[in-house]
């Protein structure tokens, strides 16, 4: 992506398979351009992402990124920052 932008992984398929929340969490950094960020909504049911998804996402890109924990939604997920 040329923007910063959201990648919604938190309703459907995503509630009950972390593994697949993982997954497409890296392909949506992988897609975001540098100089911009992507904020990763994540299922509520598998709680504040910094607990699983920081550092999978620190190894896989070796340190390069900033991550910030925005808040939980109204909606009852998560939303992680990450800038690239």
């Amino acid at each position: 992506m040329t923007k910063s932008w959201s990648a919604s992984l938190e309703h459907g398929e995503y509630e009950d398979d972390r593994e697949l929340v993982i997954k497409h969490a890296i392909e949506a950094v992988e897609e975001t351009q540098s100089g911009t960020y992507v904020n990763l909504v994540t299922p509520h049911n598998f709680g504040n992402p910094e607990q699983y998804l920081t550092s999978i996402l620190n190894e896989k890109f070796h340190d390069i990124l900033d991550m910030k924990y925005i808040d939980q939604c109204g909606c009852g997920g998560h939303v992680l920052r990450i800038y690239k």
